[in-house]
């Protein structure tokens, strides 16, 4: 189950659908998982976006979510995202929530716009429950030019998930804060692009090594990453294989536009036998 706004984001090859719940919902569902997810677009998002086997619950809106993207470059080889808020879709209650989805194995709180409340962590009692609070740590400014905000309501949140997972970006300014989140939290860890991540396993930190890939577009792939790290995680009850999962499934993401390049199972246990192939080499 996935929690949070699909988005319509515009960027410089057009709008698009996107979202973390968008980009959640599609690992799951193409790991074999079956899919519920909690969410609020308008009329103008695309009725064929979501597979047909992933459940869908739409908190009726006039409008959908909608993002402007775009990059700026920093030296010679780096650059930067700036992120445009310039619709938003109806916030995500308890009450929407459908009661059989509260038993749900596997959820994700991921919103992209402080949409998801809080107080929703504590309704999954048996829940393995991942958070992916970049949402939560958003202030839309003038023009609707987001900005880095400090995680008020961390306090709900953590006490109730068994992963967090959050990106280098979100919290370059707050890394005091979030070093103390992973102690917090039995598994954790912090996206760093084509760089990798850092995995934490009961506060203790790990360097975990991108898999090789060729990126067209890395849109989602913390998203995916994060996704692929529960599943993983909660198959086989190994923190350590679970982000060499979560790393093949990223790596794998950013080879295609969109969620075009997201894995299946197959195509993710061949990507990571290869993966640790090299790993062993």
């Amino acid at each position: 189950m996935a929690v949070g706004h699909v988005t319509l984001d515009q960027t410089s090859r057009g709008i698009r659908p996107g979202g973390a719940a968008y980009y959640a919902a599609i690992t799951a569902h193409r790991q074999g998982l079956r899919v519920g997810l909690l969410t609020s677009f308008g009329p103008d998002f695309p009725s064929d976006a979501l597979p047909s086997g992933v459940a869908v619950v739409n908190v009726p809106s006039e409008r959908t979510t909608t993002f402007r993207i775009a990059h700026r470059r920093i030296g010679r080889a780096g650059r930067a995202r700036e992120l445009a808020l310039l619709a938003r879709a109806t916030d995500l209650e308890a009450a929407a929530l459908p009661e059989a989805w509260r038993e749900a194995s596997l959820g994700v709180l991921c919103p992209v716009a402080a949409e998801v409340d809080p107080v929703l962590a504590a309704t999954f009692p048996d829940t393995s429950l991942a958070a992916l609070p970049q949402g939560w740590m958003r202030l839309r400014g003038a023009g609707g030019v987001v900005a880095p905000q400090p995680w008020e309501d961390a306090e709900l949140v953590l006490p109730h998930v068994q992963a967090l997972v959050v990106s280098e970006e979100d919290i370059e300014p707050f890394q005091r804060e979030a070093l103390e989140w992973f102690q917090r939290v039995p598994l954790g860890a912090v996206t760093r692009g084509p760089e990798g991540a850092v995995l934490f396993v009961n506060g203790e930190r790990y360097g975990v090594e991108a898999d090789v890939a060729v990126e067209k577009d890395d849109t989602g792939a913390g998203d995916v990453f994060a996704t692929g790290l529960l599943i993983a995680y909660n198959r086989e009850a190994n923190a350590w294989d679970a982000a060499a999962a979560a790393a093949c499934c990223a790596a794998a993401s950013v080879e295609a536009d969109g969620v075009g390049g997201i894995p299946d199972r197959a195509a993710l246990e061949a990507r990571l036998a290869a993966y640790r192939r090299r790993q062993d080499g």
